[in-house]
This record gives structure tokens, C-alpha cells and sequence, in this order.
């Protein structure tokens, strides 16, 4: 497995370019420097030529002289600006191109077009210096050696990053006590739970202590409890280090729970860039009224005023426009006897259902995938 060639850090360079400053033009460049974006994407696109088999014995004859294929269009004309220290969340239906978006910016595959920046690198051109300033953590893939303990898997993190012996002992056990793994540490990683793995993977990510972090689905498949521990670690370590994090995730809750700020990706392109809040008042016309009536009370006739949701009595939830809720509730409490009363924005799972939806349903800016056909060479 390749090393990582030694070389100077970022913190030593910015010392140095600021040392060859004098005044208050070397504090210019260094508030400069502080406040440059992290990750700068511009106009980026990834397209993959797929090879559309046809059934049948002949159909495959046939397609050994003429073949037929099909251009996707996984990421199309991505254009974001992330700063230092945000926890960006990015969201999208399966195949959207939040995978393929983290992957470019990781080096792992190269674009079809544009550029991006993290950390001034390109991630594609591979520099030793960047990788060892990023981790990526894929809930669907391993790192660690399945048959060994991590503690062997982090043993070769080490060597690879070249992590100082004492700086390498101070952060696993720091990590490992805030994932509470201290006695699994030894057990082979085949016998842990998806829980325990996932807690593992984060400590292999982290052990050389990157600047940005990209976490694909890294809750996926755990229960509530893994759910809950991963998501207040990584709210922990984040606030404590300042470290860049984007994160894709289908469970709202972590997006919920973590994120302020939040990406929306359907086929291929971004469709919304915003807080989480923005997407409710955007993507959402409908509040929800949920009264407990008195006891005694019917909920007969409500369905004269707003859509009924739900009726469990004494309680009734209703659903209607935003700008008639104030209206609607001063009917209703006319005409009813209300013991309790709260007006609650829709489930965020909702919202996000719709604006993935109202994305399929309009005209994709990636436009259409056309088959193309091929003569094959023999």
C-alpha cells in the first residue's frame, strides 16, 4: 500500500507566508487566507457511457458487432461554495449523483467536466499533502480488515499516514473513549456489530485528524440507539475541531440533528441550497393544526374548514394553507371548545418527498438521456 511522502503541513506554510509578510498587508493575506472557502465547485460534471444489454441468446450475438449504449448523466453543471467549519447536509433520491459528487471531490474518479478546489487542491490531480487532510467514510464499504482487529487496521493508518507514535496514541484513545469502543478495540472487526463497525470506521477516518470530512450514509442499516451515538459524536467533534463536514443521508434525523445548512441533488444538479428551514417555507404551503378538544367535544364539521388529518379524540389534527391559519383558528374556536391548540410545520420527510418529486416532475436540466448506437470493433 502506498505511503504518504512527507511534507510540510498547512499550518507550516501559513506560518511561513506570513512571516515573508510585514504589517498590515501580512494580516490582510492571512485574514485572506482565513476566510476562503474550503471547497469550491464549479460547473462540475461526470458522465458514464452504459453498455444497455438486450435478452436473449441472439440479442447478445448481435450485440458483439452492434452495440447500443446509454450516456448518464450523474453529476451535471454543480456549481457550490463551502466555508470552513460548515456541516453541509446533502440530500437526493437514490442515483441523484451525491455519491458520485463525493467521490470527485475524494480523487477517487475523475470528472467529464469543470473544476473543483478543497483546500486549494485539485482532488483528481491526487497530491499527497491533500489526502492526508481528508477522510471519507462510505456506510456501504470497509476499510477495516475484516479477519484482524481494528486496532491492527489502525496500526497500518499510522504507517501510512505517518502519524507520530505519541500523536497516534493520544487520538485513538480520545476517540475511542468518546465511542465508548475502549474493549472492542481487540476483537476482530467480523464479530462487532454494524454499530461497533461504523464507530470503528469513524476512528480509522479520523486517527490523522483531516480538516474535511465526507460521510457517505454513515448511519445506514443501524438501529435508533447506533443512530443517536453516531450523530451526538459527530456533533461533538465537529463543534470541537472546526472540521468540514458533508454528509448524505436518507434519515432525517441526522440531517435534522446535525446540519444548518442544506444541499438538495436530483438528477445530477442542485435543486436547493439553503438552511433547513428554507426548504419548509419553500418546498411547503400547508401548516398542521392539532387540537385537543374538550371533553365531550365532537370533531363533526371540521372537514368544513381545513383537511382532516387525523381523528383520535380528543385529539384532531388538521391540515391547512399558511396564510389562512389565523383565520381558520379563530373560526374553529368559535365554533368549538379547543383545550390546547399548536400549529407545527409538516414532517421534514414530507417536504423532502415533494421537493424530490416537483424535481422529477419538471424538465432536468441534465436533459434527456439519449441511447446512441455503436458499431463494436472484433
Amino acid at each position: 500500500m502506498e505511503r504518504l511522502a512527507d511534507s510540510e503541513g498547512p499550518r507550516d506554510k501559513t506560518r511561513a507566508a506570513s512571516q515573508q509578510c510585514l504589517g498590515w498587508r501580512g494580516m490582510g493575506v492571512f485574514l485572506y487566507l482565513s476566510i476562503m472557502a474550503i471547497i469550491e465547485i464549479e460547473n462540475l460534471s461526470k458522465s458514464y457511457r452504459v453498455y444497455q444489454k438486450q435478452e436473449g441468446l441472439m440479442a447478445a450475438v448481435r450485440g458483439l458487432w452492434h452495440r447500443e449504449y446509454r450516456d448518464v448523466h450523474a453529476v451535471n453543471d454543480v456549481n457550490l461554495s463551502v466555508e470552513q467549519g460548515e456541516f453541509v447536509a446533502f440530500l437526493g433520491p437514490n442515483g441523484a449523483g451525491k455519491t458520485t459528487t463525493l467521490k470527485l471531490l475524494s480523487g477517487v474518479i475523475y470528472p467529464t467536466s469543470g473544476t473543483a478546489r478543497v483546500m486549494g487542491h485539485v482532488p483528481w490531480q491526487r497530491d499527497n499533502d491533500y489526502r492526508r487532510r481528508f477522510a471519507l467514510v462510505m456506510g456501504q464499504k470497509n476499510q477495516l480488515w475484516w479477519d484482524l482487529p481494528a486496532q491492527e487496521s489502525f496500526r497500518l493508518h499510522q504507517q501510512i499516514y505517518r502519524i507520530d507514535p505519541a500523536d497516534f496514541r493520544r487520538t485513538l484513545d480520545e476517540l475511542a473513549d468518546l465511542l465508548d469502543v475502549q474493549k472492542l478495540l481487540g476483537r476482530p472487526v467480523r464479530e462487532l456489530s454494524l454499530g461497533e463497525r461504523m464507530k470503528m470506521e469513524l476512528i480509522a477516518a479520523l486517527l490523522h485528524s483531516p480538516e474535511v470530512l465526507f460521510l457517505d450514509e454513515p448511519t445506514i442499516g443501524l438501529d435508533v440507539v447506533a443512530q443517536h451515538n453516531i450523530q451526538q459524536f459527530l456533533r461533538f467533534y465537529q463543534a470541537e475541531r472546526k472540521i468540514t463536514i458533508l454528509l448524505t443521508s436518507h434519515y432525517m434525523k441526522d440531517i435534522a440533528a446535525l446540519c444548518k445548512r442544506v444541499v438538495v441533488i436530483t438528477d445530477g444538479a442542485i435543486k436547493f441550497d439553503g438552511s433547513l428551514e428554507g426548504i419548509i417555507d419553500s418546498f411547503s404551503s400547508t401548516r398542521l393544526l392539532k387540537l385537543q378538544l374538550a371533553e365531550g367535544q365532537s370533531a363533526e364539521g371540521l372537514q368544513r374548514y381545513a383537511e382532516v388529518e387525523s381523528v383520535v379524540l380528543p385529539k384532531v389534527t388538521l391540515r391547512c394553507q399558511r396564510s389562512e391559519v389565523t383565520k381558520m383558528l379563530a373560526t374553529i374556536l368559535q365554533q368549538y371548545e379547543v383545550v390546547d391548540i399548536s400549529v407545527e410545520d409538516p414532517p421534514l420527510e414530507e417536504v423532502i418527498t415533494k421537493l424530490y418529486q416537483d424535481s422529477s416532475a419538471a424538465p432536468s436540466i441534465s436533459g434527456t438521456n439519449k441511447p446512441s448506437t455503436e458499431v463494436a470493433s472484433s
